[in-house]
């Protein structure tokens, strides 16, 4: 049976200390490192390619069916489709491979995911950027986690991620919606696009 959680928990000590190399992730051009599909709740699968659909986000995902306490009938929130993690966040955290996809996000990126880097609307296209495989975008809806994360990860993880170190940059990562169809990969490119 999988690990249902990290060996160890990171302390606030040490997740201060990983600032600078958070900090230095790629700011225009960064990597799709993992892509993972969540069939039902508390299911994971890594994904060797991932399809991204504007209907239903990534194919074989659980989002479509899962509904949404910010829509008004309860349906799913078409500006949710997609949770984005820093993949040096979880990473860090997880400190193995095999533990990573806990995070409960389906798309894992070396990039600067911050507010700053990524304001609201802003484009990440994969693959070639003239001839994109397929395009997200970075929506005003907020991404904070949930007790499942403090149970794989921690508390000190989750109030570092939502605090005042971690909100701004996003730790715990950002809501994105598909608007280009198509296929990605890990190792694919992912350039950013921001907003006139």
């Amino acid at each position: 049976m999988a690990p249902t959680r990290c060996a160890r928990y990171r302390t606030t000590d040490e997740l201060l200390d990983f600032v600078a190399i958070l900090d230095a992730a790629p700011k225009d051009t960064g990597t799709l490192k993992l892509v993972v599909r969540r069939p039902t709740v508390g299911e994971r699968e890594v994904l060797d390619v991932g399809r991204l659909d504007p209907a239903y986000g990534l194919h074989g995902d659980s989002w479509i069916s899962r509904g949404s306490k910010r829509t008004p009938d309860g349906s799913s929130h078409p500006d949710m489709q997609l949770n984005v993690m820093s993949h040096r966040m979880v990473a860090f955290l997880a400190d193995d491979p095999t533990l990573e996809p806990l995070a409960g996000d389906q798309l894992y990126l070396d990039l600067d995911l911050s507010e700053a880097n990524l304001p609201e609307w802003t484009y990440l296209s994969f693959g070639d950027p003239d001839a994109p495989t397929a395009v997200i975008q970075v929506t005003d809806q907020p991404h904070t986690g949930c007790a499942k994360f403090i149970e794989r990860f921690g508390e000190e993880a989750m109030r570092f991620v939502n605090g005042r170190t971690g909100r701004p940059r996003r730790l715990r990562g950002l809501n994105a919606r598909v608007v280009q169809p198509g296929e990605i990969r890990p190792g694919d490119r992912v350039t950013v696009r921001r907003p006139d």
